[in-house]
C-alpha cells in the first residue's frame, strides 16, 4: 500500500524520535545501603585487602604487571588503587584462577609465594562483592532481538514473523547491542511498509478487518479528525509501545498526521502514515520505562508495564498478553505473589519454548550447531534434519525439566531424552525409534542421559574432525560448573602441528597429554584433561566408540581435584551431578545474566547468595530458579543513571 509521496520526511520523524528518546535517557548514581552484617563484611574484606591482598600483588605481581611494565597488556596499577570498581571484577577473577593453577608468579621469578599467601589471596577474590553498594546494576534500555520484533509484529497484526528475516543475527552474549545504523533505520522502514501493506486496504478498496480494529470508524461529518487521530494513536501507542503514552509521545504522532494531511492524505492513509511512525519508533524497537522516576531517587522499582515486557519478553520473547497488560494497568503485578504466579502461567504456555531458544541454546552453545563445519567424508550423517534433531531434542529436554519442575540435576544426570528417527542412530535406538516425530525415550544406558551425552553438545564442543578433550572440558568446567578457566598461554601448538613421528602410533589421549610435559601448560590440563578423556567414548557427533581414530582403545579413566576418581561417562556424570550447589549458582548466574541483558558484577554476588537460599530450600527446582531470578533485586530495580560516571570513582577505573 502506498501510504504517502513523501516518505523521506517519515524517515525523517522517525530518525527524530530516535534522537529524542535516547536524548531523554535518565541518569544518576547509585545508592549506597546496607545491614549491620553488610557492613562488617565490607570492611573484613578491606582489611584483607590492605593486609594480605595488596602486599601480594606488590611483590609477585607489579615487576611484570605494574606501571612500567604490562605484560600481556595486563597492570595491576589501577586496580589496587580502587579493587571494588566491576571494570576490575575480571581482571581480579582471572587472576585467582592463574594464582589456583600454580601458573603465576611464573616458575622462573625471583619471588615465590608460600601456599599460606596464595590461599589468602584465592580467599579474598571471593570477597569483592563485599566492596559494591547495594545497587541493581546498570540498567539496559535494549532493542528488541529479530525474534522478539517478529514475534511482537505478529501478535500486533497477525503477519508472519518471518517477516523481520533479513535483519541481521545478534550476537550472542549477556548483552544487547543497542545502536541503530542508517541500514538499519532503512530495514526498519521496510519492513513497517511490508506489514502495513498487509494489513490495511489499498487506496479506495473497503477497509480490512485488522483496518478496523486498528483505526476504527472514521469520524463522522462534523466531528474534529484530529480529535479521533489522537483517539487512535493513544489506541496504537498502548499496544505497541507496552505501557500508556504519554502526552508528549501523542503529540509526535499527531505530528505525523499533520504532516500527512499537509501533504493532500486521507484520513485512512494518514492514519497509515501514523501507525509506521509508532512502527520505526525507538518506544515500539526498545523497552522503555513508562513513568518518569521521582526526582531525588537514585534507584527505583521498575514500573508494572516495564516488568510486565521484562517478564514476557524473557519468558515468551514477546510482548506482554491481556492479562499481564492489565495487572499493570491495575498496578498489581509487582506484588511478590502475583509476580510468582504469573512466572509459573507464562511457563506453562508452549510459547515459553522461547526461554529455551534464547537462553536455554545460549547456554548450551548451541547457537552456532546449525552453521558449525564437519568433515563431510567423515561425518555424513551431519545434514539439516540431524542438527535440527540434536537441537530439538536439547530443547525439549531443557522444557521438560521446566515444565515438570524438575531439580537442576536433572539436567546433568536423567534417564530420558528424545528423538527421532534422524537422531536415534547415534544412540543405537534406529531398530526401536522411527519416523521424523521427536518423541520421549526412556534411556537403559547410564553413561546417556542429561547434557553432558547429548549429541549436540558433544558435536559443538568438537572440531570438525575429531573430538577435543580439551574443549569438552573447559565447556564442562565454564558452562557447566561455572568455574573459570584462564585462557591458553600464547605460542604453545596445537595437537595438528606436532612432530608427525612422534605422535604417529599414539592416541588422542596420550597426545593430548604430551602438552603436560610443557610446564606453562600442564597446571591446567591437569584440571581440564581428565573431563575432557570421561567423554572420549563419544565421537565428534555424540556416537559410542570403543576405540578412537587411531585405533587404540579409549581410555576414558581419570581423577578431579579432591581426589574423585572415575573410569566412564557415567561416573564422571555422578561426579559431576553431586556437585548441585555449583550447578545450581552456575545457572543462576547465567540466568539472572540473561536476563538483565549485561555481565554480573559486584553486589549481583550478594543477590545470587541470597538467591541461592530460597532455590536450595526448594530442592534446587527449576521453576523456583525462574521465580527466584525474576523476583530478585536487580531483575525489579532499574538505576537512575545521570550522575553515575561522575559523581562516582568507583565505577571508572583509572587510566
Amino acid at each position: 500500500m502506498m501510504i504517502m509521496t513523501k516518505t523521506f520526511r517519515a524517515g525523517a520523524i522517525a530518525t527524530a524520535l530516535f534522537a529524542l528518546a535516547l536524548s531523554l535517557t535518565p541518569r544518576c548514581k547509585a545508592e549506597s545501603e546496607g545491614d549491620g552484617d553488610f557492613a562488617a563484611l565490607q570492611a573484613s574484606a578491606k582489611q584483607s585487602f590492605r593486609d594480605k591482598v595488596a602486599p601480594f600483588v606488590a611483590t609477585y605481581c607489579v615487576d611484570c604487571h605494574g606501571a612500567k611494565k604490562r605484560k600481556g597488556q595486563v597492570s595491576f596499577q589501577a586496580a589496587l588503587k580502587n579493587p571494588g570498581a566491576s571494570a576490575f571484577s575480571n581482571q581480579w577473577k582471572q587472576a585467582v584462577a592463574i594464582v589456583k593453577t600454580g601458573d603465576m608468579p611464573p616458575d622462573d621469578a625471583d619471588k615465590q609465594p608460600t601456599d599460606e599467601e596464595r590461599k589468602a589471596f584465592m580467599e579474598w577474590v571471593p570477597k569483592l562483592k563485599f566492596l559494591s553498594p547495594k545497587d541493581p546494576g546498570s540498567f539496559v534500555i535494549r532493542r528488541l532481538t529479530r525474534a522478539e520484533y517478529g514475534n511482537t509484529l505478529h501478535d500486533l497484526f497477525g503477519v508472519d514473523p518471518a517477516i523481520v528475516h533479513e535483519l541481521p543475527d545478534e550476537v550472542f552474549g549477556e548483552g544487547y547491542l543497542n545502536s541503530l545504523s542508517p541500514l538499519q533505520m532503512e530495514q526498519y522502514l521496510g519492513i513497517a511498509n511490508e506489514v502495513l501493506d498487509r494489513v490495511l486496504a489499498p487506496k479506495g478498496a473497503l477497509p480490512t478487518d485488522a483496518q478496523k480494529r486498528l483505526f476504527g470508524e472514521p469520524p463522522a461529518p462534523g466531528i474534529d479528525p484530529r480529535g479521533a487521530a489522537r483517539n487512535v494513536a493513544r489506541s496504537l501507542a498502548r499496544s505497541a509501545y507496552r505501557r500508556p503514552p504519554s502526552e508528549a509521545e501523542l503529540d509526535v504522532l499527531l505530528g505525523v498526521f499533520d504532516l500527512a494531511r499537509q501533504n493532500k492524505l486521507a484520513y485512512p492513509a494518514a492514519l497509515g502514515l501514523m501507525l509506521k511512525a509508532v512502527l520505526v519508533s525507538p518506544q515500539f524497537l526498545f523497552i522503555t520505562p513508562a513513568v518518569e522516576a521521582e526526582s531525588g531517587r537514585d534507584i527505583v522499582p521498575l514500573d508494572d508495564y516495564q516488568l510486565a515486557s521484562r517478564l514476557s519478553y524473557l519468558l515468551w520473547a514477546t510482548m506482554p498478553d491481556g492479562e499481564l497488560s492489565a495487572l499493570a494497568d491495575n498496578g498489581k503485578l509487582h506484588e511478590p505473589a502475583v509476580l510468582e504466579a504469573q512466572v509459573r502461567r507464562l511457563l506453562k504456555s508452549p510459547r515459553s519454548r522461547a526461554l529455551f531458544d534464547g537462553f536455554g541454546a545460549q547456554w548450551l552453545g548451541l547457537g552456532g550447531l546449525e552453521s558449525k563445519a564437519f568433515d563431510t567424508a567423515k561425518f555424513p550423517q551431519m545434514t539439516g534434519e540431524m542438527r535440527s534433531a540434536m537441537y530439538d531434542e536439547a530443547r525439549l529436554f531443557f522444557e521438560s525439566i521446566v515444565h515438570d519442575n524438575r531439580s537442576v540435576v536433572s539436567l546433568v544426570d536423567c534417564d530420558y531424552t528424545f528423538l527421532n528417527g534422524t537422531l536415534a542412530p547415534i544412540y543405537g535406538l534406529e531398530k526401536t525409534v522411527t519416523g521424523p516425530e521427536m518423541r520421549k525415550v526412556q534411556l537403559t544406558d547410564a553413561n546417556r542421559g542429561g547434557i553432558l551425552g547429548m549429541p549436540g553438545v558433544l558435536a559443538v564442543t568438537s572440531f570438525p574432525n575429531r573430538t577435543s578433550p580439551v574443549k569438552r572440558g573447559v565447556w564442562v568446567l565454564e558452562q557447566v560448573l561455572g568455574e573459570h578457566v584462564p585462557p591458553a598461554p600464547p605460542n604453545v601448538p596445537a595437537l595438528d602441528k606436532q612432530d608427525k613421528k612422534t605422535v604417529a602410533n599414539l592416541t588422542l589421549r596420550q597426545r593430548t597429554e604430551l602438552h603436560r610435559t610443557n610446564a606453562v601448560c600442564a597446571n591446567c590440563h591437569k584440571i581440564l584433561d581428565p573431563i575432557g578423556f570421561g567423554l572420549e567414548n563419544f565421537d565428534a557427533i555424540g556416537r559410542w566408540r570403543d576405540q578412537d581414530d587411531t585405533g587404540g582403545a579409549i581410555d576414558a579413566g581419570g581423577e578431579l581435584p579432591g581426589g574423585k576418581h572415575f573410569a566412564s561417562p557415567k561416573e564422571l556424570k555422578a561426579i559431576i551431578a553431586a556437585r548441585t550447589g555449583d550447578l545450581a549458582r552456575n545457572l543462576t548466574e547465567k540466568l539472572l545474566a540473561y536476563s538483565l541483558c549485561r555481565q554480573l558484577e559486584g553486589y549481583d554476588e550478594i543477590v545470587v547468595d541470597q538467591l541461592m537460599q530460597g532455590i536450595a530450600k526448594d530442592g534446587y527446582r527449576m521453576q523456583t530458579l525462574i521465580t527466584e531470578v525474576v523476583t530478585s533485586y536487580p531483575f525489579t530495580h532499574r538505576r537512575i543513571q545521570e550522575q553515575l560516571a561522575s559523581s562516582s570513582n568507583e565505577k571508572k577505573p583509572a587510566n
